[in-house]
Formats: C-alpha cells, structure tokens, sequence
C-alpha cells in the first residue's frame, strides 16, 4: 500500500516530468510508478558518499541537499538544490564508476528515487521513456554548463547578487559556508556583499 504522503511526492514527480514530455498519467503510471522509491533523510545525512557507486536518480520533493567533494580537509560544494530539483552524482551514475562526491541533506529532506538498474530497464521498455531519459540528462548537461559559464564570466560580486535575487529564500535555508563555496566566494567577501542587499533591488543579468 502506498501512503497518501508518499502519492504526494510521486505527484509532485509526475509533474516535474511533463515539463520535458507530454507523458500521460497512464504512462507514468505503467512505466514509472513501479521503480520510484519515496526516501527520507535527516539533516545532514549522506544520500551518496564518495568511494561508492551511485545508485540512485533523486528528485528533491521536500528540502534540499548539497553536493561537495574534500580537498585539502576543505569542503568545496558545487551544487545546492531543494524542491523540485534533481540531484545526484551524475558521472558515477552513467560510468558506474565510485564517486568523487558527497550528497549531504541540509535539512530534512524527501526524495523520489529511481535505481540505476531499474532507470536502464525503463529505457529499454519504451521509445518514449528512453527520450524523456535523454531530455533530462540533455537539460542537466545544460545547466551545468551555464553554471560554470558563470563561474569563469561572472565576477563574484555578480555571481552573489545575481543567485541572490533569483534564490532569495536559500540565504535564510543554507548556511552561509555552503554558499560562499558553491559560488566560489571567500567567506569574508560573501559576509560583505551580503551588505550589498540591503540597496540592490533589480537582477543582476
């Protein structure tokens, strides 16, 4: 028996997967249904640890989640995501290769899973599921891409003001190492931009 809260986060996926299909309920509900897994995690427990294979496609329904890797006893964090996200250690999940990155829950978190072995024979099962798989994997390349465009373009007073005011509720949700890190500002020039809010009203572009 599947419970009323977990049909919530299978809705909320459903969802998420018309934006890059016209899938139908009845698809979702033959091809998809089946293989997703509703998992919870606390604050600060590892979805992925680094050294393990990673098994699982995640798609955040509640909270949000962080993923960083260890250098020099530091943590460097390259991406954040909470609701209505995906988030999972891409290239360890295509190359069955170990990963090099930790997936860390930065607070309660819920997400739908689907395994590696269950996501292949999806594919296999239809023409349709094996395009929406593309789709996704195609938009994530994309994005990733912008991001490091930004990285490499952007300075970091417009790297801050610019994910700032598109995600103004993640300076209340993450704390603030995290994001100095993910946007690859020192902490103490994150604390001094941070003052820059108070007179900055329109998106930096």
């Amino acid at each position: 028996m599947v419970h009323n809260y977990s049909m919530d986060s299978i809705k909320a996926f459903f969802h998420y997967l018309q934006k890059f299909s016209d899938i139908t309920e009845e698809e979702f509900n033959k091809y998809l249904l089946p293989v997703c897994k509703v998992r919870r995690f606390g604050k600060k427990e590892i979805l992925t640890k680094a050294g393990e294979v990673e098994n699982h496609f995640n798609f955040i329904v509640k909270g949000l989640a962080r993923k960083y890797y260890r250098k020099n006893h530091h943590e460097i964090n390259t991406q954040i995501s909470f609701e209505g996200q995906m988030l999972l250690s891409q290239e360890s999940f295509h190359s069955r290769l170990p990963s090099e990155y930790f997936i860390e829950a930065i607070e309660p978190t819920t997400v739908v899973s689907i395994t590696y072995d269950d996501t292949e024979k999806l594919f296999a099962s239809s023409q349709r599921m094996e395009r929406l798989g593309r789709l996704i994997v195609t938009y994530s390349m994309v994005i990733k891409d912008r991001w490091q465009i930004q990285l490499v373009k952007m300075t970091p007073r417009e790297r801050f003001l610019n994910f700032v005011t598109k995600n103004p509720e993640l300076m209340q949700r993450v704390p603030q190492k995290f994001l100095a890190s993910y946007l690859n500002i020192k902490p103490e020039t994150f604390s001094r931009f941070k003052h820059l809010l108070r007179t900055h009203k329109a998106p930096v572009h």
